[in-house]
This record gives structure tokens, C-alpha cells and sequence, in this order.
């Protein structure tokens, strides 16, 4: 069975486009569905954030309405409590080597637009599991950290990729709105990589080789089940 780092945002604002600071972290659907489905099927699963820091579950995400029921949302909030000691201690990601993984997975919510998308550890480790072909997996807003990852000369390393990530349409019609700082599709698209998403609200995973992206929370289950289809 394979060793996979899931990449956390230890972010719990973001701030928006009028200087406000809007409450935000990881969206607990994306990382207990993704945690929970590769958990299952065998794997080992390690969190990491910066400094090593205890994450934030945006709290809109743990709704009843957000969540897909109450029974739902009561599934996610119980299975942050059955991990809460790895959430509580989680890996510094400075100190992670990416040589003792297999895959590195990345759920969303807006906390990567806070500190993923700009931090050079990350940016170091998905470089080096990039040139060593292992699985790169973020989905929703977790393509945000894809950003981070410049080779030595200053290029993208993810120039000329296919990818999907949270849209546009789905940022201004049900995310942040027209108040977002920035928009993640725009970001990727201005640094090289070729955006392919699908209808809003809909599951849509895109593989270009060892980089498995998803659309949005929908997507959470398909890019795990991906994932664990690439490790073989």
C-alpha cells in the first residue's frame, strides 16, 4: 500500500477584495471524503500544513445545507473527531521529504488562496514529486498550492498542464462572489496551464499524466477513487 501527504491549509481567513477578512480553512467535505476513501482502500494517509499547525474547518462547510443534509454533515463532523489527534499534529511541511511518498493530495476550501498558493516548501515538494512522477492530486480550490511550485529558472512547473479547478462561474455564483481577492482559474491560466473544467456543481476530474485535478466538492470521492487507481 502506497504513502500519501495530504497538504492542508493552516489558513483560517482570507483576505478580500475590499480589505475585509473573511472566515475560511479547509472545506471538511473534500478532506474527509478524499482522507476517508484512500484510508480505506488501504492506504496511509499523512496531514501537513505550514508549521506544522492545526488546521480550520470552514465552519459554512459543516452546515446542514453546505454539507448535503443534516445526517451528512453529522457523518463529516464525526469523522474529524475519530482523526482529530492527526489534525492536531499534523506534519510540518518544511520538514516533510517527499521521497517517503507516494502521492501528494490537496482538498480545498478558500485557506489555500491564504498561504498554499505562495509557500516555497510546497512549492520545493511538489517540484520534486513532480520530477519524480509521483501522483500530484489537488482538487477544488487546492490548485491554488500548485502555484507555489517554480523550477530553478522561475517557470511554472506546471506550464502547459491540463487541469481543472474551482471555476470562475462557481467562485461568483456560489463561492466568494464578486468580492474574491483573485480567482484561481484566472491564476493558473495567466501562469501556463491549460484549465478544462466542466458544467458548475458537477464532477469533473482531469489526469495529465501523474497530475489528477478536481472541479470542485463534488468532485472529492472521483479524484480519491483516481488517485488509487494511478498507485496501482
Amino acid at each position: 500500500m502506497a504513502n500519501i501527504l495530504m497538504v492542508v491549509s493552516a489558513a483560517d481567513s482570507l483576505t478580500m477584495k475590499d480589505g475585509s477578512e473573511h472566515p475560511t480553512g479547509f472545506w471538511v467535505e473534500e478532506l474527509v471524503v478524499a482522507h476517508q476513501t484512500l484510508r480505506d482502500a488501504g492506504h496511509t494517509v499523512h496531514l501537513a500544513t505550514p508549521g506544522g499547525r492545526k488546521p480550520t474547518a470552514d465552519q459554512v462547510s459543516l452546515a446542514a445545507d453546505s454539507a448535503g443534509g443534516e445526517e451528512r454533515a453529522k457523518g463529516f463532523r464525526d469523522y474529524l473527531e475519530q482523526i482529530d489527534g492527526e489534525l492536531s499534529h499534523p506534519l510540518v511541511l518544511a520538514d516533510v521529504d517527499p521521497s517517503g511518498y507516494d502521492a501528494v493530495v490537496m482538498p480545498g476550501g478558500h485557506g489555500p488562496m491564504a498561504d498554499l498558493y505562495k509557500d516555497a516548501e510546497l512549492g520545493r515538494l511538489l517540484v520534486a514529486a513532480d520530477k519524480d512522477g509521483k501522483v500530484i492530486a489537488p482538487f477544488c480550490h487546492g490548485p491554488a498550492g500548485l502555484l507555489s511550485a517554480t523550477d530553478d529558472d522561475g517557470t511554472f512547473a506546471f506550464a502547459g498542464r491540463r487541469l481543472t479547478v474551482f471555476t470562475n462561474e462557481e467562485e461568483l455564483g456560489g463561492g466568494t462572489g464578486a468580492n474574491t481577492p483573485w480567482l484561481v482559474e484566472d491564476a493558473l491560466k495567466e501562469k501556463g496551464a491549460v484549465v478544462e473544467n466542466a458544467a458548475a456543481w458537477t464532477s469533473n476530474v482531469v489526469r495529465d499524466g501523474n497530475l489528477i485535478t478536481g472541479q470542485n466538492p463534488q468532485s472529492s470521492e472521483d479524484v480519491a477513487k483516481e488517485v488509487i487507481k494511478a498507485l496501482g
